[in-house]
């Protein structure tokens, strides 16, 4: 049995391909299969131009944020700006530390610790702020719940401007502007803005303002492609721009920690893409702010001195590899009291006061795609509990947390990842709630992980220069997956495990007297169902490891194929 529910989009029509003799029918389907049915938006998105950009005061407040920033830089006030301690929060705030330092700026950071502190804007940061000499705080990547504290801070005489791009869930904060494009009086065009994304724009908009080379702002969209790819924003709409063209200032980056980051981690120079993002550079900044501080990430990102960017990047190396034994360790645990539970219910939640607060939304991941339901999970305290919660498609994650409102202390996020606190005494209630809020949203939902698959072709149709052509639509990540592929019948020629203790099976397919080399990743215990034909779900992709780039098939998934008929 395959392990996914197999769904392939519905073939485009021979007329649809008929009008557009310009663009090739595969290319075709895949834009329809990603919603880009407007004929007008066909070269938008595959040249990834400056025709998906927005103009920056298009999105509310910007022209009140931009004024405030204005005033700050003619009397020089002294600003602080307020991140997030993951990739999207940290790159945001080296964004605008850097950026309005261009200006002429007084300009401090300020990223809070995970567990002493927590998430977003706290009222002992900004006074500490305050008694520094700071009156002006510009929050990145956060502060769009902070009504509270956005209050406190003008009770003691900071100014604050929110740049945030994650869900509207309560009243506005009362600050001197709200930049996000998801406010729901927002005309912004696209209202998927990563974090660093709504802090481009802001910079963007001074910029404009004060007639500054656009050049100017270019430079920084290394920062802008990292957060946005690490965050899983969607790669469609401005963020394909954002992320193509800050893909190219990546790869020539003179930031020494990314250079020497992106060395210690085996990447080929000028050939880093999103995935080179999602799997080795952001897991690598993150992992300060999950389990130390994220303030070694944004040094890593700004210093100019080799020996330190060399510490730094070997320091987050030797992190990264704690936190995946800490995740491994973590995900055991939380499996084993999951076991006692029934896990059939359309909702897990489970906890202990033990999980490391910097690594459960990790766990939650994991679990989601293991048991394909939403999944919460705490580290409980003995008066408060912290938790992250990830979900799947069919349930937004943020509008379950508002039902619960009443019983939270602190929420926020979207609707597939987001987190919490909450009193102790209230989390045997809150369970019951979401449960009830599961049980209504998912009837009739079936558990099983579906596998969106872009065509059925045969194997010879990937010969030439169809990877070529595939890759026009990269970047390739969260909304624009990499292009999937079914095959029928195809005959297994042999295979082997490999990796260490064989997690991995190596294969050679056959069809149409064509020969395929085939990986498929973490699917050694699967070798018992492999039969002589197979029906296969892969990605086509250049295998370069070694001295000669060679294709093959990436295989996703795969059942034995029906008798011939």
């Amino acid at each position: 049995m395959s392990r996914y529910r197999w769904q392939v989009f519905p073939p485009i029509s021979a007329a649809l391909s008929a009008g557009h003799p310009e663009i090739s029918p595969l290319l075709l389907q895949l834009l329809h299969n990603r919603g880009i049915t407007d004929p007008a938006r066909y070269q938008d998105f595959l040249g990834g131009n400056e025709g998906l950009v927005g103009d920056p005061f298009l999105i509310p407040d910007m022209a009140q944020a931009v004024g405030r920033v204005y005033r700050a830089l003619l009397s020089g006030e002294n600003i602080a700006i307020y991140g997030d301690f993951d990739t999207d929060g940290v790159t945001a705030t080296v964004l605008l530390v850097q950026g309005l330092s261009r200006f002429g700026a007084n300009v401090v950071p300020y990223i809070p610790h995970r567990t002493e502190e927590g998430y977003g804007l706290n009222k002992p940061a900004l006074d500490r702020l305050r008694r520094d000499g700071i009156s002006l705080v510009i929050s990145a990547d956060c502060g769009i719940t902070a009504v509270p504290e956005v209050a406190h801070a003008r009770r003691i005489g900071l100014d604050v401007i929110v740049t945030d791009h994650h869900s509207v869930t309560t009243a506005l904060p009362k600050a001197e502007a709200v930049v996000n494009p998801k406010r729901p009086d927002s005309t912004y065009p696209f209202r998927e803005l990563s974090g660093v994304g709504v802090a481009f724009k802001l910079l963007q908009a001074l910029s404009m303002a004060l007639g500054r080379d656009a050049k100017m702002t270019a430079e920084f969209l290394d920062l802008v492609a990292l957060g946005t790819v690490a965050d899983m924003s969607p790669l469609v709409g401005e963020n394909r721009y954002l992320v193509k063209e800050g893909l190219q200032v990546l790869n020539r980056t003179n930031r020494l920690g990314l250079q020497e980051m992106a060395l210690q981690a085996g990447l080929k120079p000028g050939s880093l893409d999103a995935e080179s993002i999602s799997f080795v550079l952001a897991p690598r900044l993150n992992t300060a702010g999950r389990l130390d501080h994220a303030i070694s990430s944004y040094r890593l990102l700004v210093t100019e001195k080799a020996e330190e960017a060399r510490q730094l990047a070997g320091l987050l190396q030797q992190k990264n590899v704690e936190r995946q034994q800490l995740t491994a360790d973590t995900l055991v645990k939380a499996k084993e009291r999951l076991s006692k539970t029934d896990t059939g219910q359309p909702l897990l939640m489970v906890g202990a006061d033990d999980y490391p607060a910097g690594i459960i939304g990790l766990v939650a991941s994991r679990l989601v795609d293991e048991f394909c339901r939403p999944v919460m999970v705490i580290r409980l305290g003995p008066e408060m509990c912290r938790g992250s919660a990830r979900s799947i498609p069919q349930f937004n994650m943020v509008a379950a947390l508002t039902e619960c409102s009443d019983l939270l202390t602190q929420f926020g996020g979207h609707s597939q990842a987001a987190g919490f606190t909450l009193p102790s005494a209230n989390v045997e209630r809150f369970y019951d709630r979401l449960l009830t809020i599961a049980s209504r949203e998912l009837a009739g939902i079936e558990f099983r992980r579906v596998l969106p698959i872009d065509a059925s072709v045969g194997l010879s149709s990937m010969e030439g220069d169809t990877l070529k052509l595939l890759n026009t639509m990269a970047p390739f990540g969260q909304g624009n997956p990499a292009p999937t592929f079914v095959s029928r019948r195809v005959k297994l020629l042999d295979w082997r495990k490999v990796g260490n203790n064989g997690p991995h099976l190596k294969l050679r397919l056959s069809q149409d007297k064509t020969v395929w080399p085939c990986i498929a990743f973490q699917m050694g215990g699967m070798a018992n169902q492999l039969s002589p034909y197979l029906d296969i779900v892969y990605n086509l992709e250049m295998d370069d490891w070694g001295n000669t780039p060679t294709l093959r098939l990436n295989l996703l998934d795969f059942a034995p194929s029906e008798p011939a008929g």
